[in-house]
């Protein structure tokens, strides 16, 4: 074989292999795009498996909670949504809390430490809270954007969704009452 033939032969696969390599890539990026397209989770979905550590340094598995129904709410401080609902979260909290068998937890989605705990002080809220650090949280539930709340029954799966802030202090008691078969 000449020379020049091994080179159109080895110019040949050079480009087979970056042929390979850039469909290989592409479809990479369409697989992560596809995962990203989805919808949040929907209802009888098993919750994502996560752990918040709370700004108290409490550290809070989901896996922990199974047998109990889960409010999960994700919120910012910058999100004046958040705000329209934030009263009606607390009160609920506070009416469950002594139960025992509701968690309330919130999962404060690309803030800072700062504005987060000054808006939980502005709004009364003694829930467990913490940052989504690296998003990972919300990257589970596959959020669009906050206010968004799960409630979670006992075994661990996704009851109920609402996107958007609620109306009212019923329309949270409503899905927990639901939840616990009261």
């Amino acid at each position: 074989m000449s020379d020049d033939v091994k080179e159109k032969q080895g110019g040949r696969w050079g480009r087979i292999f970056a042929w390979v390599f850039v469909g290989a890539l592409l479809g990479i990026l369409a697989v992560q795009l596809a995962r990203s397209q989805k919808d949040v989770l929907a209802r009888g979905e098993a919750a994502p498996v996560f752990t918040l550590e709370t700004f108290e340094g409490e550290e809070i598995s989901s896996q922990d909670l199974l047998g109990k129904v889960v409010v999960l709410n994700f919120w910012a401080s910058w999100c004046k949504p958040c705000e329209q609902e934030a009263e009606e979260l607390q009160t609920a909290w506070e009416m469950y809390q002594a139960r025992g068998d509701v968690v309330f937890l919130g999962v404060d989605y690309v803030d800072t430490t700062n504005e987060a705990l000054e808006y939980m002080d502005r709004f009364g809220i003694t829930y467990p809270s913490g940052p989504d650090l690296g998003t990972r949280i919300s990257q589970g539930f596959r959020i669009r954007g906050v206010p968004e709340t799960f409630f979670l029954n006992k075994a661990g799966e996704v009851a109920y969704v609402k996107i958007g802030p609620f109306e009212s202090l019923a329309q949270i008691t409503r899905q927990i009452d639901l939840l616990l078969g009261d």
